[in-house]
C-alpha cells in the first residue's frame, strides 16, 4: 500500500546546516538509506517541506523513515495512506454506500 510522508523542517537547525554546507548531503544520505519511491521538496506554511512516497509492506519500518528527520532536523513527520484509482475502485465504495444508507 502507498503511504505519503510529509516532512516539515523547522528553520533551525536547517538554516545552520545550510550555512555550514551540510543540509544537502544529509538529505541525500537519509534518502539513500530510506529509499522512498518518490521525493518532492516544497514549501508548507512558510517552512521547507518534503513529500515522500513509500510502498508499505511492513508497518514496523515506519519509524526508520521518520527518525532520521526527527533526530537530525527536529522535523515534524506526518503519515497518510494513499490509494490509486484502482485501489479506490476495488474498495467496494458503492456497496458501502448502499449498506449505510
Amino acid at each position: 500500500m502507498k503511504m505519503l510522508m510529509n516532512v516539515d523542517f523547522p528553520h533551525e537547525p536547517f538554516n545552520s546546516l545550510v550555512l555550514e554546507g551540510k543540509a544537502g548531503g544529509i538529505i541525500k544520505k537519509i534518502l539513500d538509506d530510506i529509499k522512498p519511491e518518490h521525493s518532492f521538496f516544497t514549501e508548507n506554511n512558510g517552512n521547507r517541506s518534503a513529500v515522500l512516497v513509500f510502498d508499505i509492506t511492513d508497518s514496523s519500518k515506519i519509524p526508520s523513515y521518520a527518525e532520521p528527520f526527527f533526530l537530525v532536523f527536529k522535523a515534524d513527520c506526518h503519515f497518510r495512506i494513499a490509494m490509486t484509482p484502482a485501489d479506490l475502485a476495488a474498495s467496494g465504495l458503492d456497496q458501502l454506500g448502499k449498506k449505510w444508507l
